[in-house]
């Protein structure tokens, strides 16, 4: 299964270490799905999880980081893509057609309103529904 994750869902792993979108992370890590990410994309994660008033430990992000790149299947978009009324969401857009993903998985679903087929944009409860069959 090929799936793009929003940065709001690594957030929200690191900060809730027991919350749904860490145990994401988790089966990512333990490869039970195939993420992709476009270098746009990884720059976002960097960008965001850095962030000063996130708290976040840097010990911590640079694991994460570490271990996204090693699993991570990196795309190249073909195109620039208008869709979210937010810009830096629709690089995610741009990855998840570059890579033809099963599905783009976020916290957000006001900036991600229009599936991009054959991408389905699901939150994190329906994606683990989706990895129980």
């Amino acid at each position: 299964m090929r799936v793009v994750v929003d940065t709001n869902v690594l957030v929200s792993a690191l900060m809730s270490p027991s919350g749904l979108p860490a145990i994401v992370l988790l089966l990512a890590i333990q490869r039970q799905f195939e993420i992709y990410v476009s270098a746009e994309v990884l720059a976002e994660y960097e960008d965001v999880l850095r962030r000063p008033e996130l708290k976040l430990r840097l010990v911590e992000v640079d694991i994460a980081m570490q271990q996204i790149k090693a699993i991570a299947q990196p795309v190249v978009p073909a195109r620039r893509l208008r869709i979210s009324t937010d810009e830096t969401d629709n690089r995610f857009y741009e990855c998840a057609e570059a890579a033809a993903a099963d599905y783009l998985v976020t916290g957000n679903r006001r900036h991600f309103k229009h599936d991009l087929p054959p991408t389905k944009i699901i939150d994190v409860r329906q994606f683990l529904r989706v990895l129980q069959g």
